[in-house]
């Protein structure tokens, strides 16, 4: 039982970084746009809160520029896409390529200056990161420890979710962005102001990318800059989506899915004679698949918003 409870807390810890950017290229495909730069947000994300906590010691300014960064990132996309109406898989793959190399820069620049040739977060830091059991919760038998006891980012996360499925299905203002995606001619025509919602939400997936990031950087790569933490988590995270059928809720265990594949490899027997080297690819193999099977057969409840990918010229409706 110890065993069993061990390897679901570390596939939701595994899960949280995918389930961010996974809900971050919700806000975009919401609003028709397909942003494959999450892999690049995340970076960005990664690098500016990790470098953030490490010169300023404080936790709550790591997010915020984590968040920031991967807004920036995302601005940058929604300006070439909705603005200059750019292609959006060009722009997406440039903003991946963009935000690893900057964010790898950063990193060889600031070890370079360090006394230690090496960046660890400091220790208030570090302890903040560390499980919160939530009281009363926390202390029941196995549940507990299974829900209740896990660091900021599960709980945050887990949080975004639902705050994001109460936006698109329950507000106003979430039925008009899910009607942009749709049709954002019918949409502007009834008076819903397209391209403001489409750089809103676009930003703010993007900042929930770069928290993702976030966490690759200072959970798991234990506190210490590592080039390329994201590791290709982005890209995991944009066939998610699909898994998730554009739901935030269906995100949340959709991530954990993908977590236990990510982390099955450190549970497996070791007598079992199967290479590592195939566990690694498990989590990407099964991103294939889920991407074949989504083009063999497509639910209309389930299916992508109709204007993804499609850049909405409004001279043309």
């Amino acid at each position: 039982m110890d065993m069993l409870i061990k390897f679901v807390v570390a596939a939701v810890v595994a899960a949280t970084p995918i389930l961010y950017g996974t809900l971050g290229e919700i806000m975009n495909e919401r609003v028709g746009h397909i942003n494959l730069g999450v892999e690049g947000m995340m970076s960005m994300g990664a690098c500016a809160g990790f470098m953030v906590g490490y010169i300023t010691d404080n936790l709550f300014l790591a997010l915020v520029a984590a968040f920031a960064a991967g807004a920036v990132g995302a601005l940058l996309y929604a300006f070439l896409t909705v603005t200059l109406m750019a292609n959006q898989n060009v722009v997406g793959l440039t903003l991946t390529i963009f935000g690893v190399a900057i964010a790898n820069f950063v990193g060889f620049y600031m070890i370079s200056r360090s006394a230690t040739k090496s960046l660890k977060l400091p220790e208030n830091i570090t302890s903040a990161l560390g499980s919160i059991k939530i009281p009363l919760l926390g202390d029941i038998p196995v549940l507990g420890q299974v829900l209740f006891q896990y660091n900021i980012f599960v709980y945050l996360g887990v949080i975004i979710a639902i705050l994001m499925a109460v936006y698109f299905y329950k507000t106003k203002t979430g039925l008009n962005v899910r009607a942009i995606g749709e049709n954002p001619g019918a949409a502007d025509a009834a008076g819903i102001r397209v391209t403001k919602w489409k750089y809103i939400n676009i930003v703010i997936g993007g900042g929930i990318t770069g928290i993702g990031g976030a966490f690759t950087a200072m959970i798991t790569a234990g506190g210490v800059w590592i080039s390329d933490c994201v590791g290709g988590l982005g890209w995991i995270a944009v066939a998610l989506v699909i898994f998730a059928s554009w739901k935030p809720v269906n995100a949340i265990w959709g991530s954990l899915v993908f977590g236990i594949f990510r982390i099955l490899k450190y549970y497996v027997p070791k007598n079992v004679p199967v290479p590592i080297a195939i566990y690694d690819m498990l989590p990407f193999l099964v991103t294939a698949i889920v991407l074949v099977a989504n083009s063999i057969k497509q639910r209309k409840d389930n299916a992508q918003p109709a204007s993804c990918g499609i850049n909405y010229f409004r001279e043309e409706r």
